[in-house]
């Protein structure tokens, strides 16, 4: 459902339980910047409150159809309000939203408080907690002191001990830390992973051009990028074993993925701030421009969340590129920066119409890793499909291991990650594990940092649906959140109820899963009140074409899918596609050998009106709307091949280094190609599409040799042999 306000639907809410600390950060943008509105707050958050945020947020949540939504204890320091309000909270939040979205808890502290009281009652709701520490002693002792000047770092890795042991671990979401240039990054960076944590988040002190950072004695101009890229540098020789969020985050939008972190990208704000009194406030971050920077004016009494979503404050922070300063719209690294965090671009004179305080830090840190990353060797990907696709499979084999990485000690993903490694070990099972890992919709999955509940259930049912199709036998034994169980490539079993589930698949075809409320069986194709089998069109001899109209990751196109289908309305559309198949066979298709030749791993329907689309992702999914005519589909292919490869091979291999302009002309040499061949030679769309072309391979030849990689200059070479037989055509 689309945001009536215009933006992005809220999918996060920040809520204040407290509003006081136990330590004196001089750094803090709470307690120590402009604003200083804490001073008129509660202490503690109301129950009828926190009874009103949760009713609002779960009729916005119903309202927008969220399949699940964060809600993150903050403060002040929330510990303070003890544990019996903290579970008071939760409960609240967990009954309100229960059947509307799936709830993601969780907690950021200081740790000083700490106790097993508090473990126990977010071992009871789930609740991941990630905890402020700004190194080893010496680092965090430089601005984490208490109200006494004591250190607190004795405390704090008392908390994290506790949040280690095997009775709390997969609460433990990870550590906070604040970046000072004063500080040895190797040192801090060292000290936070031998604790072990599932995450880091480095922290630029919040600053504006008002009151800039503290630039330490280097004379560089860039303190803050080269103390990030010395992490980055020891993260990669330690092999990127713990996730950091901004690099991961500079990671997926250099490669043309999303961003992870308000603080760089594009990507549209999506969180609110409730303050203990029950007022609505914007990012709370914004105290640092000054005294009533974050207020809205409204509260959660008199006031709801849509009120809220079409705040003018909120609005700026999801026009993306359109809300950024002239300077952040015309930089090349603006796709992954994004001009930094909205409050950093703050100052007296402009208001927020200014890039980040941090400019030149994250421009540099955003080259720097772009550099550092380049794989400027011939990858085989280029060379040919075969190639390519064993690229795909090794990417998706390694996203899993990354995942594994993330989630090991997780009891349910343990369990997953065993069966795929007895899957893979055998050459037959690995085939079938490969084709399921292959599917758009599971490499998705792959993509995204979802709860280990989540993604345990997720790969739990990919594992499965290999098993099956492999005749392989499996047991597993996971949490299964709805009563649909969608099993990718094969078809959708409803259940009774959610709940524990146990999936046990006895031979080829054959499953039995047992629920509390009793067991049911999938024996191939073959549908029944509870099992609908996904269907097939069979393309030549030996390979078939997956429509898929159910599986829930499956809306990742411009326009929508559509529910799953009626059968008497799936048989047409079957039909439909199989009449192109045909057509498309009696043109003359494709060689298996063609590069551009249109490889699909799912086809989906969309909505009436919709035309033949890509996935959004370029994973393979192919969009095709309930009202297509053969033709015009068959007639799209070969446009559609060609973008399906580059999304590929972007996917899979270095063609330029990252970021640079190189990327934005391999697409417009790629699509010139794809619309001539669409028009066909001689025609005037045609002619102008090659022109287009034409320009764009003529710049990719005028790069510096360094822009690109080996991989790129081959794609490039190839491109412009391809041009000039279009152009003889012509």
């Amino acid at each position: 459902m689309s945001d009536t306000t215009g933006g992005h639907p809220l999918q996060r809410l920040v809520l204040k339980v407290h509003s006081r600390c136990d330590l004196a950060c001089d750094h803090c943008y709470v307690y120590e910047h402009a604003d200083k509105s804490w001073k008129t707050r509660p202490v503690v958050i109301g129950e009828e409150t926190v009874r009103q945020v949760a009713r609002r947020f779960a009729d916005y949540a119903r309202t927008h159809q969220l399949p699940s939504v964060s809600v993150i204890l903050h403060g002040g320091e929330p510990l303070l309000a003890g544990p019996a309000r903290l579970r008071s909270v939760c409960a609240e939040f967990s009954s309100a939203l229960a059947g509307i979205s799936e709830l993601d808890l969780r907690i950021h502290t200081n740790g000083v408080r700490l106790s097993r009281r508090h473990l126990d009652v977010f071992k009871e709701f789930d609740v991941m907690v990630s905890v402020s520490l700004d190194g080893d002693k010496a680092a965090n002792d430089r601005h984490r002191l208490d109200r006494r000047d004591r250190s607190s770092y004795d405390r704090v890795l008392r908390a994290v001990g506790l949040l280690r042991t095997p009775e709390y671990r997969h609460l433990f979401g990870g550590l906070l830390c604040t970046v000072d240039v004063l500080n040895d990054p190797v040192v801090v960076h060292d000290a936070l992973t031998s604790l072990s944590p599932t995450r880091i988040d480095y922290l630029l002190p919040h600053s504006t051009w008002d009151t800039p950072p503290p630039r330490g004695s280097s004379p560089s101009l860039t303190p803050y990028a080269d103390w990030l890229l010395a992490v980055f540098d020891r993260w990669t020789e330690q092999g990127r074993t713990v996730r950091v969020r901004t690099f991961d985050s500079v990671l997926s939008t250099l490669r043309g993925g999303p961003s992870l972190t308000e603080a760089m990208g594009l990507a549209p704000s999506d969180l609110a701030v409730v303050e203990t009194d029950g007022t609505f406030e914007q990012a709370d971050w914004l105290k640092t421009a000054y005294e009533g920077a974050p207020a809205t004016g409204y509260n959660v009494y008199d006031h709801d969340f849509e009120q809220f979503a079409g705040h003018h404050g909120v609005q700026a922070r999801q026009r993306g590129l359109l809300g950024l300063s002239e300077t952040c719209r015309s930089c090349p690294v603006v796709e992954s920066c994004g001009g930094g965090l909205y409050g950093h671009r703050y100052s007296s004179e402009r208001d927020f119409d200014n890039p980040s305080v941090f400019c030149a830090d994250l421009r540099a840190l955003v080259e720097g890793i772009a550099e550092r990353i380049t794989e400027r060797a011939l990858s085989p990907a280029v060379l040919g499909p075969g190639p390519l696709r064993s690229a795909q499979e090794t990417l998706d084999f390694d996203l899993l291991i990354y995942a594994n990485a993330r989630l090991a000690g997780h009891p349910d993903w343990d369990a997953v990650w065993q069966a795929a490694v007895r899957l893979d070990a055998d050459e037959d099972t690995a085939r079938h594990l490969n084709r399921v890992l292959a599917h758009p919709y599971v490499r998705v999955s792959l993509r995204q940092a979802d709860p280990a509940d989540t993604m345990a259930a997720r790969f739990a049912s990919a594992a499965v649906a290999a098993a099956v199709h492999a005749g392989a036998p499996l047991r597993l034994v996971w949490h299964q959140s709805d009563r649909h169980l969608h099993l990718p490539t094969l078809g959708t079993l409803t259940l009774p109820a959610p709940g524990r589930v146990e999936a046990t698949v006895t031979g080829r075809g054959v499953l039995d899963v047992r629920t509390a409320e009793g067991t049911r069986s999938v024996t191939g194709d073959q549908p029944t009140d509870a099992w609908r089998p996904l269907t097939s069109v069979w393309v030549g001899d030996a390979e078939q074409l997956l429509i898929d109209d159910a599986d829930p990751l499956r809306a990742l196109f411009a326009s929508a899918v559509t529910a799953p289908l009626s059968p008497h309305a799936l048989a047409a559309f079957r039909e439909q596609l199989l009449l192109a198949c045909k057509l498309r066979a009696e043109q003359g298709s494709e060689g298996a050998g063609d590069p551009n030749a249109l490889r699909v791993g799912a086809v989906t329907p969309l909505v009436a009106g919709s035309g033949v689309q890509l996935d959004t992702e370029g994973l393979g999914g192919l969009g095709v709307a309930v009202d297509f005519e053969p033709a015009a589909l068959v007639r799209e292919l070969p446009r559609l091949g060609r973008r399906a490869r580059l999304a590929a091979l972007r996917a899979t291999t270095d063609l330029h280094v990252p970021g640079n302009r190189a990327g934005r002309l391999f697409t417009e040499a790629v699509d010139g190609l794809g619309d001539a061949a669409y028009w066909g030679p001689g025609t005037p769309q045609g002619s102008r599409s090659l022109a287009r072309s034409g320009q764009a391979l003529a710049a990719l030849t005028g790069l510096p040799d360094r822009d690109l990689t080996e991989s790129g200059q081959v794609l490039a070479a190839e491109l412009r042999d391809e041009w000039a037989a279009w152009a003889q055509r012509a």
